[in-house]
Parts: structure tokens; sequence; C-alpha cells
């Protein structure tokens, strides 16, 4: 586990907790699971935000209503002398929603959504002349982004 800065506790901890589970959530609601005020969860807030813990606040989307029924990772190895090309490429593409720079055999694992299984060839042929590709479809999430269990002071 984590070893945090004393500067966050387990009641910090448990208004993490209930914003990751229900973003929406009132200041009062909030303090009603945590035992406190509505006024003190906002100052907690402020304090986890101005000390970088918190960095935004975001809705969650469900995909699938903007069409994009498909998703999948994509691996990108570019080829000798094409790594600022392919990165180039990469981000300029938008439907690949997220990219991590990677060890190991490729360079990239980007998460890319589709409509329709067809518009891989559209997104990926233009990569096969300065990269390799290898593509897997997602079939289910089990989790994502899940909020990990910190040890707190």
């Amino acid at each position: 586990m984590a070893r945090m800065s004393k500067a966050i506790d387990e009641t910090d901890y448990r208004i993490i907790e209930v914003l990751e589970g229900h973003g929406r959530s009132s200041l009062s609601d909030v303090g009603k699971y945590v035992g406190l005020s509505g006024p003190a969860v906002g100052e907690r807030l402020r304090s986890l935000q101005e000390k970088g813990y918190i960095t935004g606040f975001s809705a969650q989307l469900d995909l699938s209503k903007f069409g994009y029924s498909i998703q999948a990772l994509v691996r990108v190895k570019p080829r000798s002398g094409h790594l600022h090309v392919v990165e180039k490429m990469i981000e300029e593409e938008d439907r690949f929603i997220s990219c991590h720079r990677v060890t190991g055999d490729d360079c990239y694992v980007c998460r890319l959504l589709i409509k329709e299984i067809s518009e891989l060839d559209e997104i990926l042929l233009p990569f096969h002349d300065r990269a390799e590709t290898n593509t897997s479809i997602i079939k289910s999430t089990m989790f994502e982004d899940r909020l990990p269990k910190f040890d707190v002071g």
C-alpha cells in the first residue's frame, strides 16, 4: 500500500471515497456520511485541492449513448526512426481516448473508441508503414479507475 503524507487522514479518504462513487453528492450529504458539517467538508475539499490530492472533477459517460459501442486496446511499436511521427499520429486521431508510454516491446498502449469494426482499418492502416500494431477488442470491463486503498495517518 502506498504511504501518503499525514496531510490526508481517514476522514479525507472517506470524503474522496464518497465523491469517487457519487460525485454529485452535496457537501451536506458527504458530511452526513463522514460525520462532519457541509462547510467542514467544503474546507477539507478545498485543502485537498490546494495540496494537489484532488486535481479535478469530471462526468462519467456512457460512451455507447454517443454511438461508440466498441472499444479496443492498441499496442503500438514504432519502426526505427518513426517514433515522433507515430506519436503525432496518435495525438491527432481523436478516437484514441487515452495513450500511455510503456516499457517492454511496445512504446504505446492506447484505448480506442469506434462505432463499427470497419473503422479499425481506416484508423490503423496509416500506421502500418511506420509502426507495428496489435489490437485487442474490449469485451467487457470488470472495473475502471478504482480508488486504491491508501495508508492514511
